[in-house]
């Protein structure tokens, strides 16, 4: 049965259906094949139907790729909605990691997740109070901040 089952899918999720049905309802022996069968022919006809739907539907973005990245705001291909930042509402609405969004719609991988513009206007916020310093350096930058703002 391993052997069968590693070669048709099908096989093995129909055993295992079968051998859930069976140990929860009282099934006689005479109608254990025709219950097999029954199962076969139903898992057969749903791969086959999910086969050919998968292959048919391709791939469509909310806006053209070109049009997604503008300096104040990225227009998310999934919904078409405008964002200064994609993670959260990937996550949020999608389930998806920046990684998986980007290989979904193929992406480059320097795809920006936060508007350019946003992106200057927190680094320099993140600046301004000493972040990604080392401590001395931070302890440097605000001593003369306040030897500036005495001299005013």
């Amino acid at each position: 049965m391993d052997e069968v089952g590693s070669k048709n899918p099908i096989v093995k999720l129909m055993a295992d259906v079968v051998s859930a049905y069976v140990s929860n309802n009282p099934v006689p022996a005479n109608e254990l094949p025709s219950l097999i069968d029954q199962i076969y022919q139903s898992l057969a006809l749903l791969r086959s139907d999910f086969s050919t739907q998968t292959a048919v539907e391709p791939l469509k973005p909310a806006v053209p790729i070109r049009k997604s990245v503008t300096p104040d705001f990225l227009i998310s291909l999934e919904s078409g909605k405008k964002f200064k930042s994609l993670k959260r509402h990937l996550r949020a609405s999608y389930g998806l990691s920046p990684d998986e969004y980007r290989a979904k719609w193929n992406l480059p991988s320097d795809y920006p997740m936060v508007a350019p513009n946003y992106a200057v206007s927190r680094s320099l916020l993140a600046k301004k109070f000493g972040l990604g310093l080392k401590p001395q350096e931070a302890k440097k930058s605000a001593a003369k901040k306040q030897s500036r703002a005495k001299r005013s």
